[in-house]
């Protein structure tokens, strides 16, 4: 018996270390995409594909960065939930329904960087790419939607529960309640992908500190 519970809690920890060092990859990833990505959100799709176009070696690392980040940055924010769902029931629950199906979305918003790129490699008319982009539009902008609002809220609702848990410290849980606010500003009201990428690595410390966190519990033998 002793031999399967000590199986089992290393079992526990193991998963709780893995879920730690995800926390913030996820986020350092899309700060890394909105940072050398070669067009900004708020353009035409005629522009948007004319200046991806002149930088295909920038949206090939938009590519890998998304990629990297739609397989993470789930499990990163569940990792964050598991520590302040304790204290922080209610609020945890409603931002993980928020942000859980947004990032969700990471791999259809790609679809258009996928196509861009493709079309650039292939030597394919920017006209033909941008007739492509016409026809998924659709599809793409009800993901946006769907993206934009479950983790701008989902990130400031986690925040708070970070704050009302107690289990970091109170700066690392108000930088991870104003990093996508931030972002909203720096992608579509004042497009700036610097600030774009500060406001990513806010929410990346944020988790960060999360990560710290969790993997002092499993130093301490706590339960998840």
């Amino acid at each position: 018996m002793s031999t399967v519970a000590d199986t089992t809690a290393r079992t526990t920890t193991d998963t709780r270390l893995t879920l730690a060092v995800l926390a913030p990859v996820g986020a350092v990833l899309v700060g890394l995409l909105r940072y050398v990505l070669p067009y900004e959100t708020t353009d035409s799709t005629v522009d948007m594909v004319r200046e991806a176009y002149a930088e295909p070696g920038a949206m090939s690392l938009v590519l890998w960065f998304g990629l990297g980040a739609a397989l993470t940055i789930v499990p990163g924010s569940i990792a964050v939930g598991r520590l302040v769902r304790e204290r922080a029931p209610g609020l945890t629950v409603v931002a993980l329904t928020l942000l859980v199906p947004a990032y969700l979305m990471l791999p259809v918003l790609l679809i258009v960087d996928h196509t861009i790129w493709a079309g650039a490699e292939s030597g394919a008319s920017q006209s033909s790419i941008v007739a492509m982009l016409d026809v998924v539009h659709p599809v793409v902008g009800i993901a946006t939607i769907v993206f934009v609002v479950g983790h701008v809220l989902g990130t400031v609702l986690l925040g708070v529960a970070m704050l009302r848990s107690g289990c970091v410290p109170a700066w690392a849980a108000v930088i991870t309640i104003i990093s996508q606010p931030l972002h909203f500003v720096a992608a579509v009201i004042v497009p700036n992908h610097t600030l774009d990428g500060v406001a990513w690595g806010l929410n990346a410390v944020g988790f960060a500190a999360v990560a710290w966190a969790l993997m002092a519990r499993s130093d301490r033998g706590d339960k998840p």
